[in-house]
């Protein structure tokens, strides 16, 4: 454990010393300052708390549904959340599920303690994984009801290699050990964990609430007007240059191209390139949107709202460190296409071999999956029909886990 402990220490002095000039590093280490004090004044002494831990936006999405079920069943709990990464709490501070929403303290012991010493969870839970070792231990001492939710576990994980002795003895912590797959349950039970339950994915429960709930947005429905719709969700730089190419290719369909994050060249570069006319969704005034080709959305919180009103998809990340969320396009029952860094997300390889999703490495094969799906009106809605119905059969996993943490009250 003491080389683990090192390791935090030098983590966290890396992270200090990057922030002199990496703006993420410097968000990572300002929004810990005085985090305890600040904890104090906001969480109430006697308060009963349940506190859900995300790495970053993609696990807090995977444990709303679980934070706005508890809100709505069991009022009298106070919800604290914490994220790790700035990319999660910079976008989510401000989220009103939540009655506290901090970072997480480094994994040091005494950080742990103090941490704890505050909020006195009744419950904790851990969302998909981030195993911090002092503080599941800590949290095994104090018996607190601790689970984990959502999570996937792969035979080259850490828990399988010659080391990973200490890291199954922080599963112990876990009362119940909530997996997306059978697969994981297997690969647990041959380290001897039988309190494991196959829940599935709480994503699937998040995207058919906002299917249920969204509204057309109505200056997307008058860019789009009589033509189809492409929608491209969180792309980057290599997404965009083969996007333009199927633009450019095919004048007489809208695409609506939302990039990940707005950096301005990007942004000016789209804009640039499109034969048919761009604009950006923040500069729409006066413009006479029915001649524009490709609506910019260079805004956050619309693009879920944005599938329901399209045909087909693209989903961005896939020629980095891995794709975006693909769940929102495939509820609207939109085929998929993304790039070939996809097999760590069990959905996207689910949907792959559904024929729901295809995987592209160039324009080509982004342009022989698109052509058959815009010419053979059969074809889309036999697609589109399986996208749906995929991510129907798989939503209950909140129910799941919700009745798990609250069966002996």
């Amino acid at each position: 454990m003491w080389c683990y402990n090192i390791a935090i220490a030098i983590y966290a002095a890396l992270i200090r010393f990057a922030a002199l000039w990496n703006p993420k590093a410097k968000a990572w280490s300002e929004g810990r300052k005085d985090i305890f004090a600040a904890m104090r004044k906001a969480i109430g002494e006697g308060e009963r708390v349940v506190w859900i831990h995300a790495a970053s936006l993609g696990e807090f999405e995977q444990g709303r549904p679980i934070i706005e079920r508890i809100k709505e069943e069991h009022p009298d709990y106070k919800i604290l959340l914490t994220f790790f990464s700035p990319s999660g709490y910079e976008i989510r501070k401000d989220y009103k599920g939540a009655d506290y929403i901090f970072y997480l303290p480094a994994d040091t012991v005494s950080n742990v303690r103090k941490f704890l010493d505050i909020v006195k969870p009744e419950v904790a839970i851990f969302v998909k994984y981030e195993f911090w070792l002092n503080m599941l231990a800590e949290l095994r001492r104090r018996k607190v009801r601790t689970f984990v939710v959502s999570a996937i576990f792969r035979r080259n994980s850490i828990f399988f290699r010659p080391y990973g002795a200490m890291w199954c003895r922080a599963l112990e912590t876990f009362e119940t050990i909530f997996v997306q797959d059978d697969n994981s349950q297997k690969l647990l039970a041959e380290l001897g964990f039988d309190n494991v339950v196959v829940a599935g994915d709480t994503r699937f429960d998040r995207v058919a609430r906002i299917a249920s709930s969204a509204k057309r947005v109505a200056v997307v429905e008058e860019f789009k007007g009589e033509r189809p719709l492409f929608v491209a969700g969180s792309t980057w730089g290599p997404d965009e240059e083969l996007l333009l190419q199927l633009v450019n290719d095919n004048p007489d369909i809208k695409f609506v191209i939302a990039p990940h994050e707005m950096e301005e060249a990007r942004i000016r570069h789209i804009l640039d390139s499109v034969k048919g006319g761009a604009v950006r969704y923040t500069q729409l005034e006066g413009v006479a949107l029915e001649e524009k080709q490709v609506l910019v959305l260079d805004t956050i919180g619309i693009l879920s709202s944005v599938y329901g009103s399209a045909k087909w998809s693209y989903i961005g990340g896939g020629f980095g460190v891995g794709i975006h969320n693909t769940l929102e396009a495939a509820t609207f029952a939109l085929p998929i296409a993304f790039g070939p860094n996809y097999l760590k997300f069990k959905e996207a390889v689910d949907m792959v071999s559904l024929g729901v999703a295809t995987s592209v490495t160039n324009y080509e094969e982004l342009k022989r999956w698109f052509e058959p799906l815009r010419d053979d009106a059969a074809l889309l809605a036999e697609v589109s029909r399986a996208a749906k119905e995929y991510t129907s059969k798989h939503q209950g996993a909140t129910d799941a886990i919700v009745r798990a943490l609250f069966m002996s009250q």
